[in-house]
């Protein structure tokens, strides 16, 4: 398998860029909505609407539905959670709640041994387990993780003071900034760390 080929399904198996996309126009709509409005409810059917469009256009041309349909849902659970609240800032609290979520299970994932890296990865790349009987590739993948573990603290540490202050378009800003440029990085951060590791042998 090509370093490219490799490189392309590790970013696939994160979310890959239809992934994001899915998840992230929503919460973009959704924004410019509640700043020209201030209707929350309005605002999160708009963000709804949008994605359940994108899952449309993902079924017409015959595209995977994974993602569009996770959106579809992620999507649906934020506009309930402000339009029960009548906060706008509290359409972005499942995602704070996915990221500590995330956060706390690769950490752990990691001192156990198994990191979330090598579970998904390891069968991607050919190797399936047998990294964990090669200790510079068990490693390795611990470091992938903790790059992700980073990714989520960083996100939690600049939202999460946003989210108690209500301040919501600071708010949908750092989520948009630190949606897909942070995903993207950490991903090639993460390939990088992968694809200089030597391969199992066994």
């Amino acid at each position: 398998m090509s370093e490219n080929n490799d490189r392309d399904k590790i970013v696939a198996a994160m979310g890959g860029k239809k992934g994001l996309i899915d998840s992230g126009l929503p919460s973009l709509v959704f924004l410019i909505a509640f700043t020209a409005t201030k209707d929350v409810r309005l605002s999160g059917t708009y963000a709804l609407g949008l994605s359940l469009i994108l899952t449309l256009i993902r079924l017409v041309k015959r595209e995977t539905l994974q993602h569009a349909i996770s959106g579809v849902i992620g999507v649906a659970i934020c506009a309930w959670f402000s339009a029960r609240t009548g906060k706008a800032e509290d359409f972005y609290l499942p995602g704070l709640l996915t990221n500590l979520g995330y956060g706390i299970a690769y950490m752990f994932s990691n001192l156990i041994g198994w990191p979330v890296m090598g579970i998904v990865i390891g069968p991607i790349v050919g190797e399936n387990f047998t990294w964990r009987k090669n200790p510079e590739r068990r490693r390795m993948y611990t470091k992938a993780t903790w790059l992700w573990v980073g990714l989520f603290a960083i996100r939690l540490a600049v939202q999460y003071p946003l989210y108690v202050t209500g301040n919501v378009a600071l708010l949908g800003t750092a989520r948009l900034v630190m949606g897909y440029p942070l995903f993207f990085a950490t991903a090639w951060a993460t390939w990088l760390v992968i694809k200089n590791s030597p391969r199992s042998t066994s």
